[in-house]
């Protein structure tokens, strides 16, 4: 048994109790043979088999624990990769690295996204397993410069060196194509049998060798390597082969070994081909990334700090610190995130939440970096900067959706793993096959209308070329005609445009997996409160009671009211009025951070009462709160809570009946053990609620709400928006969430949760796609799995259509990258192509998969995608 030990550093220990219960989960599993915690240095070590546990499953049962080992993640260039297989080479060398958690390398971005344990590792040793693997990583050398900006340097350098090569080979095989026309088109004798005293064929070679030598070099090096080093055969190897062995047997022809024709043209061209389709990949690869490069590019270069004094220093944005004031002009971008201290201004987010609209901003609202201030001057404090603003978070997160690929990648990469070996052993089955049996094949083929492209076929067939040759034309054109890069490519181009596209619209997808998954959804859950509704509560009503207790105190009440005497027992008649109940319901409800505790406070505090400080405060979640107030005590909450407590709240029943009616959430005061009033809060559908709810019922999505409301309250809401009253969930407890949408799953749908809040995160979770408004909670959006950026609930409708038309798009390239290779492998394999056409067809089907990906950049999810039929 092999072993391998690992270093961890652990965050979240407090007691020597955390350490046993991590030890316990590490020893938990299969292939850990001893595992070491240290609280008092917050450490492990663990020692384990390499070939039963990975990294990762250590890492995620420290966190089944309930602690985080720490890890990071680093993005890493690579220049040279030519195909799928490129990328899966890098990926398992990167994951042979001791320390690394988990490795995506994404062809289509020319990046590895690597996590990794620092305790374990570093990047050099990341590097080196690149170059190891025969890639070229851009390595951080501690120039000057962001990594973006090195990583675009290096792109820029690799399209210039494909178009160099691509120039340098076209002017030497300019010549070499009159020589093919010459040859095909006007059957030879046309040109002069010497030029410069130099034989024809001479001349061929000393034109076609050049190419072979420059333009043939880097493939033939990566072959060599993929063979060699990594055992695996890539696109590389397939262009190897076929231009060598149209040069060779060329050269061997013109050494007088063989008759024959010469190919040096097609050898050359092969080559010209394949380097003017990577040069115009690596240029289609680049605008595919257009959309996260502009994001960044909208950071500002400078800020204007304003010191205690109120001078201003103008100071490189990296040089902010949190806490720093910055003044921000008309027309300026605004630094970093941060808060607003003075002044007040319309600002422009539209490049973070796609809304068009400025939104006004005054002291005490936060604003985020790199938004456009539009009039106003404003003073804005810093609160985030560097990577952790929201313009390097969204950034962040994109680039994690593009190297998290969708399942339908797995099928891709499936047939990529096996492609070029069958593609090799499917030529050289041909090849032979022809040179075995060439008039049963000739008279086979010799009806197509293609027939003829290949110098008329073999000269048992009547041809002008020798069975022998033509065999050696059927295995080139067969290798050449192949192309694994237009599968490799077909799903994460398509994946890096609509993620893209996403973000350009306020929503985020946190993985290409997500991005899969959206379009499957048959039911979306919305909770209410900031969701459907604005969640920004106010006081309506404040309703006085005649509140009546039992007592057998014979005297007159204290406070002016009347007892009646019935069997022994007196009840008493309380006259309460507004101020009263208002006062009681604001003060408890003071010691509270929860949306209608602030509505109730903010009434009370606009009319004028002053609120008493309260004591013993007790929340009961879903419930209400408890308090003593005034050396009393004070309940506010529905009627179960009060009913708890021993207060029959009935007496309330007919008023409470009315608001919720209304849609608006009452709630009921006691205090002591009699009853005071109610208090009622309304909250304001949003404007855009209907219309997403009839999107989805468009798509024949089923939609349902849950909240912790009454149940008059939610089915008003239902009402306003649309939603059937069958799918409302009312009265649910914050730790019911996740349950309820466990049962709606149950039935085998798909659920989309839609919320905001702390207590939406377990369903969140649950749910097969969590979707948190991104105005909501740190917790809600690190849960879910999609965040929308602006308080929109259309938005949902908008991540599900660009998830549909992703996919759509990946099913199309896929349709063609498959399709070309099932179309014209055969046509190869019966001598019906060219392998300079085979070459060029090669090419172009590449770039044919990523300008289809490219025109998906011109979509909106205002409405559906729309594709030919039979690709839906």
């Amino acid at each position: 048994m092999s072993k391998r030990s690992v270093h961890l550093d652990i965050r979240g220990m407090s007691c020597a109790t955390c350490a046993e219960s991590i030890t316990a989960s590490l020893h938990g599993l299969e292939g850990v043979s001893e595992a070491t915690v240290n609280y008092a240095t917050d450490e492990a070590t663990v020692e384990y088999d390499p070939d039963e546990a990975s990294l990762a499953a250590i890492y995620a049962a420290v966190d089944d624990a309930g602690y985080e080992a720490v890890s990071t993640s680093v993005s890493i260039a690579i220049t040279d990769m030519t195909c799928a297989n490129c990328a899966e080479t890098n990926e398992q060398a990167l994951e042979r690295v001791p320390g690394v958690i988990s490795a995506a390398v994404n062809y289509a971005t020319d990046e590895a996204t690597v996590e990794y344990d620092p305790a374990e590792t570093d990047h050099e040793r990341l590097y080196e397993a690149i170059e190891d693997a025969g890639y070229s990583p851009v390595r951080d050398d501690g120039s000057d410069g962001s990594e973006s900006e090195r990583r675009d340097t290096a792109h820029e350098g690799e399209i210039r060196r494909q178009r160099r090569l691509t120039l340098f080979g076209a002017a030497l095989s300019l010549p070499l194509i009159a020589f093919m026309v010459e040859k095909l088109v006007l059957g030879g004798g046309a040109l002069p049998e010497t030029v410069f005293g130099l034989e024809l064929g001479w001349v061929e070679f000393l034109l076609a060798t050049p190419v072979q030598v420059v333009l043939g070099r880097p493939f033939y090096a990566n072959a060599y390597k993929a063979v060699v080093r990594n055992r695996r055969a890539n696109m590389d190897v397939l262009i190897a082969l076929g231009s060598s062995t149209a040069y060779l047997y060329s050269v061997v022809v013109l050494l007088g070994v063989l008759a024959g024709s010469m190919y040096f043209d097609t050898a050359a061209l092969i080559l010209v081909f394949i380097t003017l389709g990577n040069y115009l990949e690596a240029r289609s690869k680049g605008r595919a990334g257009a959309a996260l490069q502009h994001l960044l590019e909208l950071e500002a270069d400078t800020a204007a700090v304003v010191d205690a004094d109120g001078d201003e220093t103008e100071v490189p944005l990296d040089e902010v610190a949190v806490g720093d004031r910055m003044k921000v002009r008309p027309g300026e971008r605004v630094p970093t995130d941060g808060v607003v201290v003075d002044g007040r201004s319309a600002v422009d987010e539209s490049m973070v939440t796609g809304e068009s609209v400025p939104v006004e901003k005054e002291a005490g609202d936060e604003v985020v970096g790199s938004t456009i201030n539009e009039n106003g001057v404003l003073t804005v404090e810093a609160t985030k900067v560097g990577s952790d603003t929201a313009l390097q978070q969204i950034v962040h997160t994109v680039k994690e959706a593009q190297s998290r690929q969708p399942d339908i990648q797995n099928l891709a990469d499936r047939i990529s793993a096996y492609f070029v070996p069958v593609v090799i052993a499917n030529a050289l089955l041909w090849g032979v096959v022809w040179y075995l049996f060439p008039e049963a094949l000739a008279g086979f083929v010799g009806w197509l209308p293609l027939w003829g492209l290949v110098a008329g076929g073999p000269a048992a067939a009547g041809g002008t070329v020798s069975v022998f040759e033509f065999a050696v034309v059927v295995f080139a054109s067969a290798v050449l005609i192949a192309c694994p890069c237009a599968l490799g490519l077909a799903t994460p181009a398509a994946t890096m445009v609509g993620t893209s596209i996403g973000a350009g619209n306020g929503i985020l997808f946190k993985g290409g997996d997500v991005l899969e998954r959206a379009k499957d959804v048959d039911t979306v859950v919305f909770d209410k409160t900031g969701t459907l509704t604005e969640g920004a509560m106010e006081l309506t009503d404040v309703v006085p009671l005649n509140a009546t207790s039992a007592t057998d105190d014979s005297e007159t009440a204290a406070d002016g009211g009347t007892r009646t005497v019935s069997g022994g027992t007196e009840a008493t008649t309380n006259r309460t009025d507004e101020a009263t109940v208002l006062h009681a319901a604001a003060s408890a409800e003071s010691g509270s951070e929860h949306p209608l505790a602030r509505a109730i406070v903010d009434g009370a505090e606009e009319r004028g009462i002053h609120l008493t400080d309260p004591e013993d405060f007790e929340n009961v979640p879903g419930q209400g709160v408890r308090a003593t107030v005034g050396g009393e005590a004070v309940l506010v909450g529905n009627r179960t809570f009060v009913r708890h407590n021993g207060i029959d709240p009935s007496v309330a029943a007919e008023e409470l009946d009315r608001l919720e009616g209304e849609g608006k959430t009452a709630m009921l005061v006691a205090r002591g053990d009699a009853l005071l009033g109610l208090v009622a809060t309304a909250d304001t559908v949003k404007g855009s609620a209907e219309e997403a709810v009839a999107a989805l019922h468009d798509r024949d999505v089923s939609v349902h709400m849950i909240t912790g409301d009454n149940e008059r309250t939610a089915a008003a809401v239902a009402e306003a928006v649309g939603i059937d009253p069958a799918n409302v969930r009312a009265g649910v407890l914050p730790e019911d969430k996740s349950a309820a949408i466990d049962d709606i799953q149950r039935d085998g749908r798909t659920a989309m949760m839609v919320g905001d809040g702390v207590n939406d995160a377990p369903a969140l979770a649950t749910a097969v796609v969590g979707t948190a408004i991104g105005s909501g909670t740190d917790v809600a959006i690190e849960a879910a799995d999609i965040t929308l950026l602006r308080d929109d609930p259309l938005d949902v409708v908008k991540a599900i259509r660009i998830s549909d038309g992703t996919l759509r798009k990946i099913r199309q390239n896929l349709f063609w990258a498959l399709g070309y290779n099932t179309a014209m492998i055969p046509l190869a394999s019966l001598g019906l192509l060219q392998p300079a056409l085979a070459a060029a067809a090669m090419a172009f089907s590449s770039v044919s998969v990523l300008s289809n990906s490219l025109l998906f950049r011109r979509y909106t999810p205002d409405h559906d995608y729309e594709l030919l039929g039979f690709l839906r």
